[in-house]
C-alpha cells in the first residue's frame, strides 16, 4: 500500500513552542540508501512523542538528526533546543567511575563548577530515587539502576529536548514497566519536550501524548495517534478498556504500513 502522511491535528492551548522540528525531511546516505522520505514531524515542550516502526526504518535515525549528529539531505529540519538530554539502550556507563562521578560527566565536559556540579548530581539521584547509591560502581547495580543511572547523567543538563533510543528495551518486563511510570513521574513534574524510540506499542501509549507510526524504509511517518490519559500514570492504566483500543489502533496501522 502506498502510505499517507496523516494531517496535522491542532496543538493543544497547554504547549510549549516547537523544539524539533521536520518538514518534507529526506535523508539518503552516500552509498545511495534511502532511509527517510518526506518526514513531517514537530515536537513542542510539553509533549511526549513515540515513535513506533520496524527496525530499519530510520526511528533513531531521528533522534541523531534532533540532536544534530546527522544531517538531512533535503527538506527542512530545525531543533530549537539548547539543552539536549539523550538516553541510549545502553546505559554506557563508565565502568571505572561510581554512579556520582558518572553522573558528573557531563557536567565536567561542560566546565560546570564543581560545587554546581555536587548540587545537580544530588538533586537527579533524588530525582531517580538512588539516594545512597552514589559511591557504587556500575557492576554493583542492576540493570534498572544503571538504567537510572544513565537518566540521572543527562538530568544534570536540566534538558529541555529529552532524546530516548529505546532504553528500556533490554530490561526485563517488570522493570520496564515500572520505569516507565516513573519516566512519566518526571515528565508530570519537568514538561520537557520527549521524542522516544521503541518497537513496544503498549510502551508508547503508555508513556506518551502522541504516537508516530513509520513505514519501512524509507521511512515516513504514516499515521498520527493522539493519546488522551493524564500525567503521571498508574501502571493500572494498561488494563483500561481505552488503552487497549488505543494500543489496537497503534498496531493495526503498523500492521496496514507493511502490508
Amino acid at each position: 500500500m502506498t502510505p499517507s502522511v496523516p494531517t496535522a491535528s491542532a496543538t493543544p492551548p497547554d504547549l510549549g513552542h516547537p523544539l524539533v522540528g521536520f518538514e518534507h525531511a529526506e535523508l539518503t546516505y552516500p552509498d545511495g540508501t534511502h532511509a527517510l522520505s518526506d518526514v513531517n514531524l514537530t515536537v513542542r515542550e510539553g509533549e511526549f512523542v513515540s515513535v513506533v516502526g520496524p527496525s530499519g526504518c530510520g526511528k533513531s535515525t531521528l533522534l541523531r538528526l534532533s540532536s544534530g549528529l546527522e544531517t538531512i539531505t533535503d527538506g527542512y529540519m530545525q531543533c530549537g533546543a539548547d539543552r539536549i538530554g539523550y538516553v541510549f539502550q545502553d546505559a554506557t556507563l563508565l565502568p571505572w567511575r561510581t554512579v556520582a562521578d558518572n553522573v558528573a560527566l557531563l557536567g565536567e565536559l561542560d566546565g560546570v563548577p564543581k560545587a554546581e556540579r555536587r548540587r545537580r548530581i544530588a538533586a537527579a539521584l533524588e530525582t531517580v530515587g538512588l539516594n545512597g547509591f552514589e559511591n557504587h560502581l556500575p557492576h554493583m547495580l542492576s540493570g534498572g539502576m544503571r538504567m537510572r543511572v544513565s537518566l540521572a547523567r543527562s538530568l544534570t543538563l536540566d534538558p529541555d529536548l529529552f532524546l530516548f533510543d529505546e532504553p528500556f528495551a533490554a530490561l526485563d518486563e517488570l522493570t520496564r514497566e515500572r520505569l516507565g511510570v516513573e519516566l512519566t513521574e518526571l515528565f508530570a513534574v519537568k514538561r520537557f519536550a520527549g521524542l522516544f524510540i521503541t518497537h513496544s506499542v503498549a510502551e508508547a501509549a503508555f508513556l506518551s501524548t502522541r504516537v508516530l507510526v513509520m513505514s519501512g524504509r524509507p521511512g515516513t511517518i504514516v499515521d498520527e495517534i493522539e493519546i488522551p490519559f493524564s500525567f503521571p500514570r498508574s501502571p493500572d492504566l494498561r488494563f483500561e478498556p481505552e488503552f487497549a483500543s488505543i494500543a489496537g489502533r497503534i498496531s493495526r496501522s503498523l500492521r496496514e504500513a507493511h502490508s
